[in-house]
């Protein structure tokens, strides 16, 4: 092993030997599973807003967003970001301050599935069950695209075979997550997020100065049909380039409605100490979110200009994702700066990684543990074994996503994106309908999550290859068949009693104060 390579090994260990510390430091912190899944509603706003945007980020942020502005231009990356952009200051603006106070009104729910069974008094179990089976079906697949994103990374740099590197990764990440919980998962996210933002700097400012100048970047852009075009998507292997339409834009923009729908950053808006502090979280987060995705589709741009002047080798297909690699292991070889800011660019990609995989694993063990086998199943667990049990499914949940992230060749961007969509579905209409429409009731909530769960993968697998006008993300349809399932089931069934009307109208009155 060369030097440059020792020197961020050590740099990507300290980092990884601080995550677990905080783990360790936290597990002291936790008495019971409220204290462990939702960290006893103790958040401030700056740790909310950073620890929410970056478990929303996941590996995307570093190397599937560059990757695919790297291969195919600016159209499909700006279009997504856009949409994420805009979904994110919604989400913050509409659902947060309504959530943390419906959350308190409707029995101090720790899970999501908690939430929209106590909204709605459903005492069959049938929301709590639905909801936390889709929250398991694609949180896993979300889970296993975060190890295989490290196992690409450390493989790719060290010479160490993939499965190696995905498992030692996925062990800190498990550790960390299974002795600290929420607190420790938020407190990592943070300083994630920081080491997050220093490594996309380092990477914009290496990458411009390598690639001859920002002019240079331009110029090469320019060069290629349609790769600086938000109309036009590039063709890398012949340089042709194809129509970006408004259906498609309209398409990637639905990226932005999965934001309703997420179970990760949906328990941070339910876990705010202070709920007045949301306006300070909203204006952070947004911020951070527009101008971190901006930069990374700008390292794709800057990394197709690098493979041309042929700084870095050229990459196609899900190689692309390895841009910002490829990049770090060209600045390790400069000197011992070179060495220290290329391990910070790679703890940053393993930060995105990180920051997602310990809040997906920490709402998936929340639905198996707290919802289905003590809630539906009558598990009797004590406050100690509360805690044994939801270590024993972050584990477990582990070692699945580690089976399917087995293959080397899966894009990250894809399994991503497919999650995203299906939790955007599953949640977000219901969430949206349960929160600002009082005559919703727990039969439309429930069609809405199984239709669009459903629909999700029809469209997926069934619609989505006719190709053509039938080319759509399938969040859009998925999003919109379950809203029409909400209003048409709620409306044809029986009205919420009055007990719930009164909760709902409570907490509205709470929100315009």
């Amino acid at each position: 092993m060369t030097t440059s390579s020792i020197g961020m090994l050590i740099v990507i260990g300290l980092y990884l030997l601080l995550m677990v510390s905080i783990g360790i430091y936290f597990s002291k912190k936790q008495n019971d599973a409220g204290d462990y899944y939702l960290g006893g509603r103790k958040l401030g706003p700056i740790v909310t807003a950073m620890s929410a945007e970056a478990s929303d980020m996941s590996s995307w942020l570093l190397m599937g967003l560059p990757g695919v502005a790297y291969l195919t231009g600016v159209a499909d990356a700006a279009w997504t970001a856009i949409g994420l952009a805009i979904g994110t200051y919604f989400n913050w603006i509409t659902v947060a301050k309504r959530l943390r106070k419906y959350s308190v009104k409707a029995n101090n729910p720790i899970t999501l599935p908690d939430f929209f069974a106590n909204r709605y008094h459903n005492q069959s179990k049938a929301l709590l069950t639905i909801s936390a089976i889709f929250i398991v079906i694609f949180f896993i697949p979300y889970t296993a695209s975060g190890f295989a994103a490290c196992g690409k990374l450390f493989s790719t740099l060290f010479n160490i075979p993939y499965m190696t590197a995905m498992i030692i990764s996925a062990f800190v990440i498990v550790a960390y997550t299974a002795l600290g919980g929420f607190l420790a998962a938020s407190t990592t996210d943070l300083i994630q997020s920081i080491v997050m933002t220093l490594a996309l700097v380092i990477v914009v400012l290496f990458g411009v100065n390598v690639a001859g100048g920002f002019d240079a970047v331009l110029a090469n852009g320019k060069e290629l049909a349609g790769y600086l075009s938000l109309t036009s998507i590039h063709n890398s292997v012949d340089n042709t380039a194809s129509s970006y339409g408004f259906i498609t834009i309209l398409s990637t923009l639905a990226w932005g409605l999965g934001y309703f729908g997420m179970p990760h950053v949906l328990l941070r808006f339910m876990a705010i100490k202070d709920d007045s502090k949301l306006k300070i979280s909203r204006r952070i987060a947004t911020i951070w979110v527009v101008i971190s995705m901006a930069v990374a589709i700008f390292i794709g741009i800057i990394g197709n200009c690098m493979s041309k002047v042929g700084a870095v080798d050229t990459l196609a297909g899900s190689d692309s994702e390895k841009i910002i690699i490829k990049i770090a292991a060209l600045l390790s070889q400069t000197n011992v700066i070179g060495i220290i800011f290329a391990g910070i660019i790679l703890a940053g990609i393993l930060a995105c990684t990180m920051s997602t995989a310990d809040s997906q694993l920490l709402a998936a063990s929340s639905s198996i543990s707290q919802n289905l086998l003590k809630e539906v199943m009558g598990f009797k667990l004590s406050s100690k074994g509360s805690l044994i049990a939801a270590r024993l499914t972050v584990l477990g949940i582990a070692i699945v996503s580690m089976f399917l992230a087995a293959d080397p060749n899966s894009s990250v961007f894809t399994i991503v994106s497919f999650a995203w969509a299906g939790f955007g579905a599953v949640f977000g209409p219901v969430m949206l309908f349960s929160l600002f429409w009082k005559r919703s009731n727990k039969y439309g909530a429930l069609a809405g999550m199984i239709s669009g769960g459903i629909m999700v993968f029809v469209w997926k697998y069934l619609v989505r290859p006719l190709g053509g006008a039938w080319n759509i993300y399938e969040l859009l349809p998925a999003f919109i068949v379950a809203s029409i399932f909400i209003v048409v089931v709620s409306l044809l069934t029986k009205a919420p009693d009055e007990s719930i009307i009164r909760e709902f109208e409570e907490v509205n009155a709470e929100c315009k104060n």
